[in-house]
């Protein structure tokens, strides 16, 4: 029986990975611009203002008018500073949170129309790379992602730029500590580092769900996601309480761009891990249950700008007791009880 199953499976081709990264690529990328309008609207409703109001109706031109800036905007590098890794900084940011994107599904499998040129009938699935140690990969080019303000704070010959820099390697090498260390009692218990095998573990319905399993597990991931995507309270790397932006001092124009583009990618990224591991993932064979995942990962982005409005910025010091002092010794403990509970 298994033998006919996979055997009746579509046959995944490069031509279908490809259209797939492409997708993923450019959803991704409009969602990103998309996300800075619904953020300046979610805030200014939640403070009593009316965010974008003046370009085009409701200001939905606005995106437009974002986008429009960023891309004829003076790219200045400065005069001492390292010029090829300062345009390369953004580039890696930028890459990496749309590399983590290719290990996790985005959207269903479908089949290219059979009337298009070329590509009719290739089958896109619905993760572009579908690892076995998906969430290992993510978890590391999620990681990898430091390099870029990182290396951009060191290549401006500004002191302000290396101090931001400086402050982004603190930040997300501790909180990469607590992510790997929170996730890792789901891995036990699932026993496989597969999105897929994670999906499958509870299709049993709600009550199967990971979160009601692990819910320290899962409270201690959505704050170290919150750390690794530089949002409040943790959005210490360009903190926007400050005169000057960290890393991204010097940057203008498409190249401070990139920086959020990626911010934006990996807030979804973050989204996408949290709705499969904790919350039920999504069903493979019915279309209502990829509209739920889409919704469930709506509900994080959003809780994301919700928190923004309605939490102060924390300092540094702070930042980094709650990390060392009180997340990092929690997620140990709920990986020794739940060792102890699978023993048992």
């Amino acid at each position: 029986m298994e033998t006919t199953l996979v055997e009746n499976l579509p046959q995944v081709t490069a031509a279908g990975v490809i259209i797939k990264a492409v997708l993923i690529l450019a959803i991704i990328s409009a969602l990103a611009g998309f996300g800075t309008f619904i953020e300046r609207k979610v805030l200014a409703f939640m403070q009593r203002r009316l965010g974008p109001m003046h370009v085009g109706p409701y200001g939905l031109l606005q995106i437009a008018a974002d986008g429009i800036k960023l891309f004829t905007k003076e790219d200045i590098v400065p005069q001492h500073a390292n010029a090829l890794i300062f345009k390369i900084a953004p580039i890696i940011t930028a890459a990496t949170a749309f590399i983590a994107l290719a290990a996790v599904p985005v959207f269903p499998d479908f089949t290219v129309p059979e009337f298009i040129p070329l590509l009719g009938g290739t089958f896109v699935p619905s993760i572009a790379s579908d690892l076995n140690i998906g969430v290992l990969f993510v978890l590391g080019m999620m990681a990898a992602g430091l390099y870029g303000p990182l290396l951009a704070g060191m290549a401006q010959a500004n002191k302000w730029g290396i101090l931001g820099a400086a402050r982004t390697a603190v930040q997300f090498l501790s909180y990469e500590v607590v992510t790997g260390l929170s996730i890792l009692a789901p891995i036990m218990i699932v026993g496989s580092l597969s999105f897929v095998d994670f999906n499958d573990y509870q299709t049993a319905g709600i009550g199967s769900w990971m979160i009601w399993q692990q819910p320290v597990a899962f409270v201690l991931f959505l704050i170290a996601g919150f750390a690794e995507t530089n949002r409040t309270p943790f959005d210490l790397l360009e903190h926007e309480a400050e005169v000057v932006s960290g890393y991204a001092t010097e940057y203008s124009g498409m190249r401070w761009g990139m920086f959020f583009i990626g911010e934006y990618a990996n807030m979804i990224t973050i989204s996408v891990i949290a709705a499969i591991v904790f919350l039920g993932g999504y069903d493979a064979a019915s279309t209502f249950g990829w509209l739920t995942i889409m919704l469930k990962i709506a509900f994080f982005f959003f809780l994301m700008l919700w928190v923004r409005a309605a939490w102060p910025h924390v300092r540094p010091d702070q930042l980094m007791w709650l990390c060392w002092k009180v997340l990092m010794p929690l997620a140990l403990l709920n990986i020794l009880i739940t060792a102890l509970v699978l023993l048992g």
